[in-house]
């Protein structure tokens, strides 16, 4: 498996894999054909000032391009996560999410390898945190926390310690307040 930047070449098959990852997510009476949720705010993402192309990720499966020349090999994508830009106040930082894995790839270390390329490339470049929303058990093993506990306030306040931050090298305890997603996050129950 390789991890690198997504190209235009692999927009349709991350668009697949985060409609598989998500399908489960998709209410039973929706009708035939609805994506989940998850699938048009990667859309709208792309097309948001907060995009940020070098937190956009994908697992390439090597044996499926069989190492084939091309860097892009998109029809072996079977993972992405992507990082936009977020505030917390007036401090720029990073919203992760979504992240999503093939289903016939889930539990084979895909995401973990995702989240660790992600979380590398922000530190990186000196981002200072990066926020998500997710399973504190399962988050916790790449270092993220409560947000609250770094004194960051989630954008809703039922999310409680489902908000989690990651301080990275170039955080500082400063950097308080409440976070702001890039706006599409906004418009996920438009």
């Amino acid at each position: 498996m390789l991890i690198r930047r997504e190209t235009a070449a692999d927009t349709a098959a991350v668009r697949s894999v985060i409609t598989a990852a998500f399908a489960a997510n998709v209410p039973a009476d929706a009708p035939a054909g609805t994506e989940p949720v998850e699938a048009a705010l990667l859309e709208r993402l792309r097309e948001d000032s907060g995009w940020r192309a070098e937190y956009s990720l994908v697992a390439v499966d090597a044996a499926a391009s069989d190492g084939a020349a091309d860097p892009a090999g998109s029809t072996a994508v079977v993972g992405h996560v992507v990082c936009t830009r977020g505030y917390v106040g007036a401090t720029p930082a990073l919203g992760l999410g979504p992240i999503g894995v093939a289903p016939d790839r889930q539990g084979r270390g895909v995401g973990s390898a995702l989240m660790h390329a992600v979380l590398g490339a922000a530190d990186a470049c000196s981002e200072p945190l990066v926020a998500l929303l997710g399973e504190p058990g399962y988050y916790r093993r790449f270092g993220f926390r409560s947000a609250a506990e770094f004194g960051i306030a989630a954008p809703d306040p039922s999310w409680g310690d489902y908000f989690q931050a990651r301080p990275l090298s170039a955080y500082e305890p400063a950097h308080r307040g409440a976070f702001r997603y890039a706006e599409p996050f906004d418009r996920l129950s438009a």
